[in-house]
């Protein structure tokens, strides 16, 4: 039995020695390698955390002290440690999370998996157990990972300064990186301690001299490193930018060194006050394929060959989403001048590294800030560009307010290209992009579309970036490009029609990809006698007035969309068909208002009755057991049950 069998909880861990301690370090990363191989997930960052993680776990009691861990991505080994180990069902249903959750374990605080909150998080608890006479338990929170650069951070750091008497400690896990390598005024100050000649010199001068005398020497060592750190401090002056917020400062340390993380958690636990832990560690340490991946060093992963870090699996079933915008945008900006590209630390993820290659000084990474990304690209429209910002779905929620104030306010031309829309998956609730349709369509004069294949998302984009008075948005799933479905016929004002009906029955407004959808829709409710339209609208916001022409003809509507159904597009069209004067009867299909857990898309998409089969049927049952008039009757053996076989 390896050591990493023998660990069912923290307290397992007290007893080991630092021979076993770096041994089941060694277990943790061969472990992660074999298993998150096999399912995906975030493989990087955790083989970063692996010591820093058993230092924390050692020196502090949890769930008695609540450990919050920011950009929850790194808690693999915080869960091996805490007793689920079976990664065999990783990020898949019934299987564990990809990132804390409270329903596995009480050692989970924080499920939000948005960068930059652990601090704010750790604030309220140390506050909340003074206040109510829990004095005697400590918060730790595990801020880094790119973290640094989101403004909530400070926000935190600041007001944590405030009020010293309580028991938090803060361990900035400095990798250097995000998702890539993280940027900003911030990350090349800490890089400079990281680098600095006289840090890394002395620390490794010193740890040869010492290790010459074998353990006695190797002992000295770890002893002294304590007065070496202090020194180190006033050599960087990394101590004063914390001093400045009135918060102790230890470090910087090696974070892969469970003894001197260790040594430092003891003195910052007895402080009894706010301290700062300075760790540096390696993200993808102990894996050569992670440490050569210059892009991301393995940030997250699908299946891979442990061996060699190559992808395996399934063969592609076309060109990304992502890869589709990529490509469009740069060939954009080749004949625009005024196209500029803004990302929050996703770079390569969300498209944009292809303009920045070719326009290095045309593309902004803002690092983990969302807000200021959007209020500088206002101002970056007012004085004569056209930017273009691109997030995956589920980040445009942390900047609502600016895009609202800043961007529409002032009739901003700004576009939004929002990656991973709508379902995505495996990541669960905090990355589902099902929120943005709701939000943002109440920001006035805003324009939303939702291409349905890759034709239509160069159209749009095009379209899009000619706006220079308002908010445009562009959002798209995660995964693979469809087919191109070509249409029947485009109204007037851009609305594409993809089946005529043989009789205006039902009129079928698909948002999206979910056009193959509709048109599958629209067969099984052929085959049973009633006559469908689809349509795909393209631009969903504002609602096309040929839509609602086109529902006036029609004696139901209904919309499919990726997204709630609450506030959705199916609710905006019900809107304004009754501003209109039209008693059409409109079925919204979408999304619960409820927090989805981790799945795959079709599992997901299934339990919501988003699925031809579901809608045909619930379609056939609705007429059937309404008194909505179609255009011809219905066949005796009309059966939702036939909807099956088409």
């Amino acid at each position: 039995m390896t050591l990493l069998e023998q660990i069912t909880s923290p307290r397992d861990l007290d007893a080991l020695t630092t021979e076993q301690l770096i041994q089941l370090s060694g277990e943790v990363r061969q472990f992660l390698i074999a298993e998150v191989s096999k399912t995906g997930g975030h493989l990087g960052p955790n083989l970063g955390v692996v010591e820093l993680t058993i230092a924390i776990h050692r020196v502090f009691d949890s769930p008695h002290d609540a450990i919050v861990f920011d950009t929850g991505h790194q808690s693999y080994v915080h869960k091996l440690l805490t007793g689920r180990q079976d990664f065999s069902h990783l990020r898949e249903r019934g299987g564990l999370a990809g990132y804390p959750q409270r329903s596995e374990s009480p050692h989970d605080v924080v499920e939000s998996s948005h960068a930059s909150s652990s601090l704010s998080w750790a604030d309220g608890i140390s506050r909340a157990f003074t206040m109510t006479g829990q004095a005697n338990r400590h918060v730790v929170a595990v801020v880094g990972d790119g973290a640094l650069t989101g403004g909530m951070t400070w926000e935190a750091l600041n007001n944590i300064s405030d009020d010293n008497d309580r028991n938090l400690v803060i361990v900035v896990n400095d990798n250097g990186r995000s998702y890539a390598p993280t940027i900003g005024g911030m990350a090349r100050y800490l890089n400079s301690v990281r680098t600095a000649a006289g840090y890394r010199d002395l620390h490794h001068s010193s740890e040869r001299l010492f290790g010459h005398f074998g353990a006695f020497g190797r002992a000295i060592y770890r002893g002294a490193r304590g007065g070496m750190h202090g020194f180190l401090s006033r050599l960087t002056n990394n101590e004063a930018l914390y001093s400045n917020l009135d918060i102790k400062y230890i470090g910087p340390i090696d974070g892969h060194d469970v003894e001197a993380v260790e040594q430092a958690l003891h003195q910052a636990k007895e402080y009894r006050q706010p301290v700062i832990v300075h760790a540096i560690t390696e993200k993808g340490r102990g894996y050569q394929p992670a440490r050569a991946d210059e892009a991301d060093q393995f940030h997250a992963v699908g299946q891979i060959d442990p061996e060699t870090g190559e992808p395996i699996g399934s063969a592609s079933g076309g060109p990304s989403w992502t890869s589709v915008f990529s490509d469009e945008i740069a060939a954009l900006a080749e004949k625009n001048p005024k196209i500029v590209g803004i990302t929050a630390a996703m770079l390569r993820p969300t498209g944009l590294h292809t303009l920045a290659e070719r326009f290095p000084s045309r593309v902004l990474d803002v690092g983990i800030a969302e807000q200021h990304a959007v209020t500088s690209a206002a101002g970056m429209a007012f004085g004569g560009l056209h930017p273009v910002v691109a997030l995956y779905a589920t980040f445009i929620n942390r900047a609502f307010d600016q895009v609202l104030m800043d961007v529409g306010l002032h009739h901003a031309g700004v576009t939004f290209v929002l990656d991973r829309a709508g379902v995505t998956g495996p990541d669960g609730p905090s990355h589902h992009g099902i929120w943005d349709l709701a939000i943002l369509q109440v920001v006035p004069h805003i324009r939303l579309s939702a291409p349905r294949d890759a034709v239509r998302l160069r159209e749009v984009l095009a379209e899009a970036i000619a706006v220079d008075d308002a908010p445009t948005v562009i959002r798209f799933p995660k995964g693979s490009v469809g087919a191109n479905i070509d249409a029947v016929r485009r109204m007037d004002d851009g609305v594409d029609v993809l089946r005529e009906g043989t009789q205006k029955d039902v009129l079928i407004v698909t948002v999206g990809p979910f056009a193959s959808i509709g048109l599958d829709v629209a067969e099984r409710l052929a085959a049973q006698g009633i006559g469908a339209t689809v349509i795909d609208p393209r631009w969903v916001v504002p609602v096309a007035k040929s839509l609602i022409e086109l529902a006036a003809e029609h004696r139901l509507v209904i919309t499919i969309e990726d997204g709630i159904r609450v506030g959705g597009i199916g609710t905006r069209i019900r809107q304004d068909l009754r501003e209109a004067g039209i008693d059409t009867a409109v079925t919204e299909l979408g999304l619960p208002d409820e927090f989805i857990e981790h799945a795959t898309r079709a599992q997901i998409l299934e339990d919501a009755r988003l699925t031809p089969q579901h809608i045909a049927r619930d379609v056939v049952a609705q007429v059937l057991g309404s008194k909505i008039p179609i255009a011809r009757p219905l066949p005796d053996d009309a059966d939702s049950r036939q909807l099956d076989s088409h």
